[in-house]
């Protein structure tokens, strides 16, 4: 005879969502027009109308949000001398998981002449919440990338913290075939405490990493100028071809505005959702 348990785990597997998306998008003309499109799951991506010369995408997840154990799979490849920023329709919202994690993986190519801006909103951590996100990048070297990321550990307008959880977020970027850059942040067990230390977050509830490629130390200096307006704190550097800007703030809002004021600075265009 089975057990409650075994027949409560089966169920809570059945209902774990999972999505996938893959495409790409080509140059034709001047003007990118989108490749073959593939969607499974609760995952979505929609294209509004064009913008200029490039194209623009927003991801969708009609899940209405990450659980424990859903999984997420998003690859996309820029062909040669086109454009696209890419974005989301809201924060996503990573919720408690009280077993497996939740898994994001983000696959990212982008060709020689192309653009790709990954510029999503806010990810929202709430309380036990548990996330593992992966990204692999792969840039020609003649290729540009813009990606940014916000991570909000905890509602703070509505009282609300993340205090217990788990949180692994991969970066891996290879330039023309060359790993450039690696990255692992890995935070889970007393979160809360581990925020409020003064080498992490001095109690702030927002981090977020902007980066850029190409950029070099006049881009720096560029964003430095701008340092006075910073609601919170902003750290950036430049090498190895590509500069790197580090966000820490009290609560999502004040990130949000650094994080404009920095994408402002590198004559990015940022998407219309991020200006509602």
């Amino acid at each position: 005879m089975r057990s409650d348990v075994s027949v409560t785990s089966e169920v809570f597997e059945a209902n774990r969502a999972r999505g996938a998306v893959r495409f790409d998008v080509h140059a034709r003309d001047g003007v990118t027009r989108r490749g073959t499109l593939h969607e499974s799951g609760s995952l979505r991506v929609r294209f509004p109308s064009p913008e200029g010369e490039g194209l623009s995408g927003v991801f969708v997840n009609t899940a209405g949000g990450v659980a424990g154990g859903d999984r997420f799979d998003i690859d996309i490849a820029a062909g040669e001398g086109s454009r696209l920023t890419l974005t989301t329709a809201a924060a996503e919202k990573v919720y408690r998981a009280p077993g497996a994690a939740a898994q994001l993986n983000i696959a990212l190519k982008v060709a020689a002449g192309a653009h790709l801006g990954w510029l999503p909103q806010e990810t929202i951590l709430f309380d036990r919440a548990r996330v593992h996100r992966r990204f692999d990048i792969e840039l020609d070297e003649a290729a540009s990338l813009l990606l940014c990321e916000i991570v909000v550990f905890g509602r703070i307008a509505m009282g609300e913290r993340m205090e217990q959880g788990e949180f692994v977020d991969r970066w891996r970027l290879r330039r023309g075939g060359r790993l450039v850059f690696a990255e692992t942040v890995r935070l889970d067990g007393d979160i809360g405490a581990k925020l409020a230390r003064s080498a992490m977050t001095k109690g702030g509830a927002a981090i977020g990493t902007a980066l850029i490629v190409s950029g070099d130390e006049a881009l720096v200096e560029r964003i430095r100028e701008a340092s006075e307006s910073f609601a919170g704190e902003v750290g950036i550097s430049a090498w190895n071809g590509f500069a790197m800007a580090r966000f820490c703030a009290q609560d999502a809002a004040r990130l949000r505005a650094d994080m404009m004021a920095v994408l402002a600075r590198t004559g990015a265009a940022l998407p219309r959702l991020w200006l509602n």
